[in-house]
């Protein structure tokens, strides 16, 4: 009788915590406890998922490397790609393709609705193929990562010219869409970068191109966004890497100081091999700069990217108070230092998250990883990113990167900002400088909850984005776009991609163009 009563009192015990619990989401608001308590789904369910993810993909990658299996593999999954490209032509073309990757694996926060009619490609190429250190190359194929990447190269002596932050952002993605590193002042854009493409064409043939081979497609790729056909590999630039890299941190008390430290480290210091800055308020803001380099203090080495450390943009805000001051950074580390916080996102996450009781019990389980995010969220989580945040990277002239600031400040008040210079070449394509002449860029990422008062998500984004194009800028196209058609083919120069789409056999019937896959109309 006593265990009956026992399970009884339990049941209603428990029974009344969720009554009590449902009757104030009730009072509360579904949106106000998916706000301020994802974290519990988050540090519950997401993180160790993570975890088990990270773990599978580094074991499957240890097996493939130490077998070699990878180059004898890669013919035989273009071929499947082919085959499948001609069984669509066979079928009758009747509806466009489009590689059979979920929206929701993804770097971007959105999904595309074009994913639900195309006919879906399966493009299972993650693994890197070959290293020349002849020619100072490596071959990969499009869905290797860059944690994939540093973690084969650096070991090996090698780096990229531009490796951008973010472990999971894929070669592919970063070469049709677009990939940015502290570096890109020194080597321009992640397709700067790119030696060949070799491609599945909407005929079903294999075409290779480069600088010298197909010059026209090569120089049609990146920004394409997979409207040309499927990337199946590409051929990456390689260069020397060292141990470390000595970071320099100039806090800086005014916009004017901000801009021209800015300017100088970037444009009349020839030797910083990496610039960076972190703006904190309109006024605020530690501009850093970095070299490779084999040598360092030991008392001033600091390996940011271990678990128990500070998330690096808390680091950093440091020195604001702090004054200047020097580090060595491990190679690896700086490169993915944004990695652990999501450059700063992970705060609106786990608000908690750089404390130090919850970085030395649980910081090795972060972040979760921003594909299980996308894939868990609900509609009513979308809604509310769409209606209380923004993620946008806007790249603008150098020239007009103190009115961009006030631009930023004035239409949404949120800090902090990123700012990372690239240099802009004047090659054919969707992005080039509006003359003749090669010309250095910023990216200024905008990454959260704006805090100016008469923010709303749509008429600001549009005034950014008509600002963005009025001084001959662009905007990267992961994030939510609402240009017109008109807009976007002001924004960029369409006159060589069009070309390539008329000539290109099957090209307009088997894709959209690239319009048709990023418009907010099309996403979700």
């Amino acid at each position: 009788m006593a265990i009956e009563f026992s399970l009884q009192s339990a049941a209603f015990i428990g029974i009344s915590a969720l009554i009590s619990l449902i009757g104030w989401m009730n009072y509360r608001g579904l949106e106000y406890v998916i706000k301020n308590y994802r974290w519990v789904f988050v540090c519950l369910f997401l993180l160790p998922m993570s975890v088990v993810y990270d773990f599978f993909m580094y074991f499957r990658n240890w097996i493939v490397f130490k077998m070699n299996s990878a180059p004898k593999q890669h013919d035989k999954k273009v071929k499947d790609v082919q085959d499948q490209v001609k069984k669509w032509d066979s079928d009758g073309c009747r509806r466009q393709m489009c590689t059979a990757r979920p929206g929701w694996m993804t770097i971007s926060f959105r999904q595309g609705l074009y994913k639900k009619s195309s006919r879906k490609i399966k493009v299972n190429l993650v693994d890197i193929l070959e290293i020349d250190s002849i020619n100072q190359t490596v071959r990969v194929e499009p869905l290797v990562s860059m944690g994939q990447i540093s973690a084969f190269l650096n070991p090996l002596g090698w780096t990229l010219p531009v490796l951008p932050e973010l472990d999971d952002l894929t070669v592919g993605g970063l070469i049709m869409g677009v990939g940015i590193e502290t570096s890109s002042h020194k080597h321009g854009l992640f397709q700067h970068c790119c030696v060949g493409y070799e491609l599945v064409m909407a005929d079903g043939s294999v075409v290779k191109c480069s600088a010298t081979e197909n010059k026209e497609l090569f120089y049609s790729v990146p920004w394409s966004y997979g409207t040309l056909g499927f990337l199946v590999s590409a051929e990456l630039k390689i260069i020397p890497a060292k141990t470390f890299v000595r970071m320099e941190y100039t806090p800086v008390y005014s916009q004017e100081d901000m801009v021209d430290t800015f300017e100088r480290e970037t444009m009349k210091k020839q030797n910083n091999q990496f610039v960076e800055g972190l703006v904190y308020s309109k006024n605020t803001a530690v501009i850093m700069t970095g070299n490779l380099t084999d040598e360092a203090d030991f008392d001033k080495i600091n390996p940011i990217g271990y678990f128990w450390k500070p998330w690096f943009f808390k680091h950093v805000e440091g020195f604001l108070k702090k004054g200047p001051d020097v580090e060595y950074i491990p190679i690896r580390h700086y490169y993915h230092r944004h990695t652990r916080s999501i450059f700063w996102e992970l705060q609106d996450i786990i608000p908690f998250g750089n404390h130090p009781i919850f970085r030395y019990l649980f910081g090795w389980s972060v972040p979760p990883k921003i594909s299980l995010l996308k894939l868990t969220q609900g509609e009513t989580t979308k809604r509310m990113y769409e209606k209380y945040q923004i993620i946008q990277d806007m790249l603008v002239p150098m020239a007009s990167l103190q009115e961009a600031l006030n631009v930023f400040h004035e239409e949404i008040k949120m800090y902090p900002l990123w700012l990372c210079p690239f240099k802009l070449y004047n090659n054919p394509g969707m992005v080039h400088p509006k003359g003749d002449q090669d010309e250095m860029y910023v990216d200024i990422g905008a990454y959260g909850s704006p805090k100016a008062i008469n923010f709303d998500a749509i008429p600001t984004t549009r005034r950014l984005e008509a600002y963005v194009t009025k001084v001959n800028g662009f905007q990267m196209l992961y994030a939510d776009t609402y240009l017109t058609r008109e807009e976007f083919r002001k924004m960029f120069d369409h006159s060589l991609y069009d070309k390539m789409r008329r000539k290109l056999s099957n090209c307009e019937r088997a894709f959209p163009e690239v319009y048709d896959k990023i418009n907010r109309k099309v996403r979700t």
